[in-house]
């Protein structure tokens, strides 16, 4: 039973990179000449990042509460208060805030684009586009793909910034400080390689993300039964790549 899954499992991974590297390839084309499919993209944006803010605000909200809930009591019994800036860079920074953004990204767009590109497979409109010469990968699958990437990116640094924030004012509750005194100890205690590792796992993230979901999407075939499976799927293996590509970026860091 193992050898077919582990083969199964190669075949998708495969399939996977080379679908990927169509799209990478394919973009150039969309940068040149895609202003027609340009307001796909602007739309994919609108809904991915800019819907999502409320949402993000919660979650980095209730994050930076958790932080310095559960974390300042415990530091200031050992007089390490200071170590609580280390902690809300490690937590909202570096470790759950990508993640959780692309969770909330994939939860909201992976299950959009697949049910969508898989609408548009069933209903023949994929075809539609081949028989007048259009490539369905540059207009469809290219602008949700650059869109899904870059709402990652800019709700990543929205997150981190507002659990950061949101951080500042919770801790007032504990122990009142200058907001000076709370962004310098913050920005002493940020380093270039947490910022760099936060927005490598964005984009890698993005781009799993959308790779997945419409993969997911072009993968039906004939039933309309089959899209809301599609979005299932997309969702499921969003977030087992997310994981994965989490926990590897992640040792490669502490590796360092």
């Amino acid at each position: 039973m193992s050898i077919p899954f582990l083969s199964n499992t190669l075949d998708n991974t495969l399939y996977t990179l080379g679908f990927f590297t169509k799209i990478i390839r394919s973009t150039g084309y969309f940068i040149i000449r895609g202003h027609i499919a340009f307001k796909i993209l602007i739309m994919q944006i609108l809904f991915t990042c800019v819907e999502a803010l409320g949402i993000s605000s919660l979650l980095a909200l209730g994050i930076g509460v958790a932080v310095i809930g559960i974390g300042m009591p415990f530091l200031v019994s050992f007089s390490q208060e200071r170590l609580i800036y280390s902690l809300l860079i490690t937590v909202i920074t570096r470790e759950l805030g990508p993640l959780l953004a692309a969770f909330i990204i994939a939860a909201r767009s992976a299950t959009a684009i697949a049910t969508e590109i898989a609408g548009m497979v069933i209903s023949h409109e994929v075809e539609a586009y081949i028989a007048v010469g259009v490539d369905p990968i540059e207009h469809l699958a290219v602008p949700r793909f650059l869109g899904v990437t870059i709402s990652m990116f800019l709700l990543n640094c929205y997150f981190s910034l507002f659990g950061l924030v949101g951080s500042f004012l919770v801790i007032q509750l504990f122990n009142p400080l200058p907001a000076s005194v709370y962004f310098d100890n913050l920005l002493q205690i940020l380093t270039l390689p947490d910022l760099l590792i936060s927005l490598l796992k964005s984009i890698s993230f993005g781009m799993i993300i959308s790779t997945v979901a419409i993969i997911e999407g072009f993968a039906v075939e004939r039933a309309s039964t089959e899209i809301p499976v599609a979005g299932l799927r997309a969702v499921s293996s969003a977030f087992t790549g997310c994981i994965v590509i989490d926990i590897l970026l992640s040792a490669l860091y502490y590796s360092l």
